[in-house]
């Protein structure tokens, strides 16, 4: 076929030369690969071969970091909150006080209802309801014989009750039984819970206008901030707390951006139970938030395999009970993570240990009127105990 295309050439012509020599097809795939290969230093190869599965262990190891590193290029930061300066001096008088935040006085206080779902914290629980006892109506505690990852767990608080004893008359206590599903979401078991709690703030008594919290067992609002809340008027009907951030102990201050604790003005069938954001409003310097704050290493061990971020439990090493206490001591992350922030600047100006404070101004009573039974949680005390 003249001027145009031919196919016309047999099959074996195009095997005949592989690099100007005759090959059998038996040879073809290997003589290719010999063809390529003499255009390529062997020292590049050996480079490659080296680096490629250098490159993908460093990625395994280290993913997390880089990701969270990265976070600012595909995530924005959260709305910013409208911020309500907190005012406060003990010489300072409740009708003032709520005049200084633009509320009136009330004639009689609201009832304030505590609420918190409980795993093991049982010193930070006794720091939370002696700060808040003057204070509040009603503790209500619920908690359960599952974590939020299913493992099992004893009822610790119902085998310390006794230690509480000051709060029994106005104490709501319930036991809800886990529904142990391995491979879920915690945080499925987490809402179911919370949900559990709704219904016991009901059977406590609860009523339209009353004051709940809701936070964690270790974000602990100051007695003062529960005291201005429940006195003034025209409050908001959600107000987040902003708390004090602390790591392992008093010690170690983080930043004062803690602020999933919230005050809510009690709407029956509107309110419920939940630890996010749930308002734009948040009043300034009103707690502390001290995470991880445990006496004991192997509390340290139980939460970090329980709490609904396990995921963060990336190597079995992470839960070497000599790596744990180095890493207290050390004021460093317990999951070897990256500051969790939404601009470069804040992720370097936080990245390593964290610095130690020698501060002990301004803490829960409580905590310094017992300083000796607790002082793991004051500055100079970052030694656990074994047990």
């Amino acid at each position: 076929m003249s001027g145009g295309y031919s196919n016309s050439k047999k099959t074996d012509d195009i095997y005949e030369k592989v690099c100007g020599q005759q090959a059998s097809f038996a040879a073809l795939t290997m003589s290719r690969l010999r063809c390529m290969l003499r255009g390529i230093d062997i020292r590049i190869c050996i480079v490659l071969l080296i680096a490629i599965p250098v490159f993908m262990f460093g990625i395994y190891l280290h993913g997390q970091k880089i990701t969270y590193f990265l976070r600012p290029l595909w995530e924005s930061p959260p709305k910013p909150f409208h911020e309500i300066p907190h005012y406060y001096n003990e010489n300072v008088t409740m009708e003032r006080l709520c005049h200084l935040h633009g509320w009136k006085v009330r004639e009689s206080p609201r009832r304030v209802f505590d609420a918190v779902l409980f795993n093991n914290e049982i010193d930070i629980l006794a720091l939370r309801w002696n700060e808040l006892s003057p204070y509040v109506t009603q503790f209500v505690l619920l908690e359960s014989n599952s974590t939020f990852t299913s493992l099992p767990k004893p009822l610790l608080f119902a085998g310390n009750r006794h230690q509480f004893k000051f709060v029994e008359p106005r104490l709501t206590y319930g036991m809800i039984g886990g529904r142990f599903k391995k491979g879920e979401n915690p945080f499925v078991e987490e809402a179911y819970q919370r949900v559990a709690l709704d219904q016991l703030l009901r059977i406590a008594g609860i009523e339209e206008d009353d004051l709940l919290t809701m936070s964690d067992v270790d974000e602990i609002p100051s007695g003062h901030t529960i005291n201005l809340l429940r006195w003034c008027d025209d409050i908001p009907p959600v107000i987040h707390l902003q708390l004090r951030n602390y790591l392992y102990s008093f010690e170690y201050h983080v930043d004062n951006k803690s602020w999933r604790a919230s005050v809510h003005r009690y709407k029956p069938g509107k309110t419920r139970y939940a630890h996010y954001r749930q308002s734009d409003i948040i009043l300034s310097d009103s707690g502390w938030h001290c995470s991880f704050c445990f006496r004991y290493v192997s509390e340290f061990i139980f939460k970090m395999k329980a709490y609904s971020h396990t995921d963060r439990v990336r190597f079995p090493h992470y839960l070497n009970p000599k790596r744990i206490q180095d890493v207290i001591c050390k004021g460093a992350d317990l999951f070897d993570m990256l500051p969790e922030e939404y601009t470069f600047k804040e992720i370097i100006g936080k990245m390593g240990p964290i610095p130690h404070s020698y501060s002990a101004v301004h803490l829960p009573a409580y905590l310094l009127n017992n300083a000796e039974k607790y002082k793991y949680l004051l500055p100079g005390n970052c030694r656990r105990e074994s047990g």
